[in-house]
């Protein structure tokens, strides 16, 4: 009998035999690794402290239950409430999209009426967290999804208004919609759900499960705002590659005993490679991720095939007129890309230096 992977996915066919930094060495030869598995690597490939905390973590244990509580898990919990400057309480996950379905059971908690979302957002594929994914090919074959859940457009007044008509209880954000393209939101839309929470209580959710954790060249996406968000999402990156989300409820508490939980999280070795992870990323080095994020963006501006080039730091969107033949190209060139929204999405290793980063856009030129 033939054991089969359900096919949810499109591997390229590459075999990896390792990977360092931006770089991964294949059957195929050394590429250049262009969206650091999906931006959930923020120090690249085999970084030796994040390989070094991995190794001394599992050499003492794997696997604890929440009837242990594990050190790391205070270290990084005081650490993420001490990024959004305010006190707080945070609850681990396994992934972005269960952070984002513990911020959704706080909010139907806390407060009753309708939770916004916005025109491509993207918060999860899980039931609770598609509910407030736009894009009808993904929800449409499972609905009835959550119910209450509303998409609007990314436009300020539009939110204001539909708060005028209709109780709102819970406005989801991503200051930088990844999935769609890379797409900035606009500053008045910042400013309404300011207004919202100020004026009504409406809870902010801000998703940093892309953005967040330096990648656009602040810790969170959403201080280019001044933003200060109820929930805070995150994922991907906060593992340094393996699998760890977290929802930081800022101001206040909205769990009890027995209202939330998970059998595997927060996982030892995950803490421990999210906080080695976090050590890296001070001022200096978040400051260094704009700098290098100004310095692509200048260099694939430049590209013959690139149209706009949109984003923050080193979270990059490039329109052109056949991502897939970009791809397709770059691929031949030793660079791995990612297509999203119709262009080309880049999320380099936020250790990349500005020489790797000359290099991939030299590959790029065609």
């Amino acid at each position: 009998m033939t054991a089969m992977l359900a096919p949810v996915y499109s591997p390229c066919g590459l075999s990896v035999e390792r990977a360092e930094g931006m770089r991964l060495y294949t059957d195929r030869g050394m590429f250049l690794d262009g969206y650091a598995g999906i931006g959930v690597l923020p120090l690249g490939h085999s970084h030796p402290d994040v390989v070094r905390a991995i190794a001394e973590k599992a050499s003492r244990f794997t696997h604890l239950s929440n009837y242990f509580l594990d050190p790391d898990a205070v270290e990084m919990a005081d650490t993420l409430v001490s990024k959004t400057g305010r006190p707080g309480e945070v609850y681990f996950s396994n992934s972005g999209a269960e952070a984002n379905e513990a911020a959704l059971k706080a909010v139907r908690k806390h407060r009753k009426g309708v939770v916004v979302s916005f025109e491509g957002n993207f918060h999860g594929r899980t039931m609770g967290a598609l509910s407030i994914t736009w894009g009808p090919s993904m929800r449409k074959p499972f609905e009835p999804l959550v119910p209450g859940c509303v998409f609007l457009p990314l436009n300020g007044s539009m939110l204001l208004d539909f708060a005028e008509a209709y109780d709102v209880a819970a406005v989801f954000l991503e200051c930088i919609q990844g999935n769609s393209g890379v797409i900035p939101i606009p500053e008045e839309l910042a400013e309404a759900a300011k207004t919202l929470q100020r004026e009504k209580g409406v809870l902010v959710v801000a998703d940093e499960i892309q953005a967040g954790l330096g990648r656009t060249g602040k810790f969170f996406c959403f201080e280019h705002h001044g933003l200060e968000p109820d929930i805070v999402t995150m994922g991907k990156g906060i593992g340094g590659g393996l699998p760890l989300g977290a929802a930081v409820f800022s101001g206040w508490s909205p769990f009890g005993a027995g209202d939330h939980g998970s059998t595997f999280a927060p996982n030892p070795v995950s803490l421990a490679a999210g906080n080695a992870v976090l050590s890296h990323l001070t001022p200096d080095f978040i400051e260094g991720v704009d700098r290098k994020g100004i310095f692509f963006r200048e260099k694939l501006a430049a590209l013959p095939w690139a149209k706009e080039v949109r984003g923050r730091g080193l979270m990059i969107g490039v329109s052109t007129e056949d991502a897939a033949g970009v791809k397709e190209k770059a691929f031949d060139r030793g660079v791995l890309l990612n297509a999203a929204g119709g262009g080309i999405r880049f999320l380099p290793s936020l250790a990349a230096t500005e020489a790797e980063l000359e290099e991939m856009a030299e590959r790029l030129d065609f």
